[in-house]
């Protein structure tokens, strides 16, 4: 399998070696539904410079261009949807700030390619804010960031309400995979004897807005 090194040095100290884009597509095509499911909500826990995630993102952007092309409200609505559901953590910061950065240009690319001129800054500056809150420069086995002063990892989960509208809810990562379920955010959850598993709890709900809007959430 061919992989790309940066240098041994982090090869060294943080195990670093990324997967090489041939072998990334072959293994997505492996899970296509779910990959290609705009709405499947996607963690990378070492996401390096974003090369899963990214190739991810192409896929249901062509997804989206193929089913509301004719309709720029309902291609941006189903777009951010399509990148709000990708989450990725790495332990080092230049990734995670390329990895943000790649995400948005494989967004802005297509986006842009569709739309030409009517594509808006409104749009792009809200794929910018999500993938600041999607993609968090951590550690996921001590479940915490990474700076001076570690913290609980937090996650947002975004989701589309009735038409333009989106609903926000944030929750600490350690809840989540607590519950070891499948799919972050799950809802609901059962034992093999068929007993209510542990739901994790939102530790702050946003109020219903527009999704061009949800910078405001910070204003």
């Amino acid at each position: 399998m061919e992989s790309q090194i940066t240098s041994k040095q982090r090869v060294s100290d943080h195990g670093e070696v990324f997967t090489g884009g041939r072998e990334v597509n072959a293994m997505l095509d492996l899970i296509k539904q779910e990959a290609e499911r705009i709405d499947s909500r996607v963690l990378e826990p070492a996401c390096g410079n974003g090369n899963f995630l990214a190739a991810i993102l192409e896929r249901r952007l062509r997804v989206v261009e193929r089913r509301y092309r004719k309709s720029q409200l309902e291609y941006e609505r189903n777009a951010v949807l399509a990148l709000s559901s990708l989450y990725g953590i790495d332990k080092l910061e230049d990734n995670v700030m390329e990895c943000r950065q790649r995400l948005f240009e494989v967004f802005d690319r297509l986006y842009t390619a569709q739309f030409k001129h009517a594509a808006t800054e409104e749009c792009r500056e809200t794929v910018k804010y999500i993938l600041d809150r999607n993609i968090v420069h951590g550690d996921a086995l001590t479940l915490q960031t990474v700076d001076q002063e570690p913290r609980p990892i937090i996650f947002s989960e975004w989701a589309l309400a009735t038409g333009s509208l989106i609903k926000r809810k944030d929750y600490i990562f350690s809840d989540l995979i607590e519950t070891d379920q499948s799919s972050l955010f799950s809802a609901e959850q059962y034992s093999d004897l068929g007993k209510r598993a542990f739901i994790p709890k939102e530790i702050k709900s946003y109020p219903l807005i527009h999704f061009l809007k949800v910078r405001q959430h910070d204003e």
